[in-house]
């Protein structure tokens, strides 16, 4: 069956890409389809716990480019492929981004208003606990409205209990 050469079901596509990023201990964070010129450009997103290196991305960018080619899901039009991780500009928006994110500095804006800025201690399924100014404080992930991680420079590398020493922080 041979499917709309401009149009391709982004449901079908991600349920497809999930079965391949499974394969490789990783999540599919997003995917998306443009268009890019007389090509499309098919983006995807993947992350896992413990962080995703260059060769990972390789792997995974093999298995997905050869799946594609073997099946018709994106029609006969050309696109291009590009697969990455996710940023650090990227909002927390499920447990596990928060899990992944332990110990970096993260701005909360919960859905009272009010706004919090701390580092991420622990992360559950349904909440995170932040230390805001050495106190803990358990944050609802039900309870928040935008959540992004705070990049932080001068941080030694594996300094979880100090922020920079001349708190130098940029805010995205």
């Amino acid at each position: 069956m041979s499917r709309r050469t401009d149009h391709t079901d982004t449901t079908s596509l991600e349920n497809f890409l999930q079965k391949i990023v499974a394969q490789f201990g990783c999540d599919l964070e997003a995917v998306d389809l443009a268009p890019a010129g007389k090509r499309r450009l098919l983006r995807v997103l993947v992350d896992r716990d413990g962080g995703i290196n260059l060769d990972d991305i390789a792997d995974v960018t093999r298995a997905i480019s050869k799946a594609l080619d073997e099946d018709d899901i994106m029609g006969e039009g050309a696109y291009t492929l590009e697969v990455s991780s996710p940023g650090v500009d990227r909002p927390l928006t499920l447990p596990r981004h928060w899990r992944r994110n332990i110990s970096r500095l993260v701005a909360v804006t919960l859905t009272s208003g009010k706004k919090l800025t701390g580092r991420i201690k622990t992360a559950s399924d349904e909440a995170a606990e932040l230390d805001v100014d050495g106190k803990l404080e358990a944050v609802a992930y039900a309870d928040v409205e935008k959540a992004k991680i705070q990049i932080e420079f001068n941080r030694v590398a594996g300094d979880d209990e100090e922020t920079p020493a001349d708190g130098t922080v940029e805010e995205n």
